[in-house]
C-alpha cells in the first residue's frame, strides 16, 4: 500500500471531522426534542426524569454548536472548534471513567467509548493541524 500524502490524510480527517461533526447535530437535535427516549436509548434510564432531561437538553446545546461552529466554519475556524471539541471529548472521556460504578455496564460503554472515538479523533486533527 502506498504511502499517502499530508493532504490526502488531512483530507481523510477533515472528512471524518465532518462526519463527527454531522453526527453531533443529529444526536444533539434527538436529545433536544426527545430527551427521554435518547437516554433509554444510551442506556440512562426509562420513565419520567425532569432532571435527566434538563441536562440531556443541555448537553445537546453543546452537541448541535460544536457540529454546527465546525460545519460552517472554514480552515482556521475549524482548527479553533476542533480543539474545542477535543477539550470537550477529553472531559466527558474522564467523566465517563468516573461515572463507571454508579451507571450500567451498557451505558459507560456506550457513552465512554464514542468519546474516547471523539477524542482520538480531535486529537488527530488537532496534530495535523499543528503540523
Amino acid at each position: 500500500m502506498a504511502k499517502q500524502s499530508a493532504a490526502e490524510q488531512r483530507d481523510r480527517i477533515d472528512d471524518l471531522m465532518i462526519q463527527m461533526a454531522w453526527s453531533r447535530v443529529a444526536l444533539g437535535t434527538a436529545s433536544f426534542l426527545a430527551p427521554a427516549v435518547t437516554a433509554r436509548l444510551l442506556g440512562l434510564g426509562q420513565g419520567a426524569d425532569p432532571g435527566r432531561d434538563q441536562l440531556a437538553r443541555m448537553f445537546a446545546a453543546r452537541e448541535i454548536v460544536l457540529g454546527a461552529g465546525y460545519l460552517i466554519s472554514k480552515e482556521s475556524g475549524r482548527r479553533t472548534w476542533a480543539r474545542l471539541g477535543l477539550v470537550v471529548d477529553a472531559l466527558d472521556t474522564v467523566a465517563g471513567l468516573k461515572g463507571r460504578s454508579s451507571l450500567p455496564f451498557r451505558a459507560v460503554a456506550g457513552i465512554t467509548g464514542a468519546a474516547v472515538g471523539a477524542t482520538a479523533l480531535g486529537t488527530a486533527k488537532v496534530a495535523k493541524d499543528l503540523r
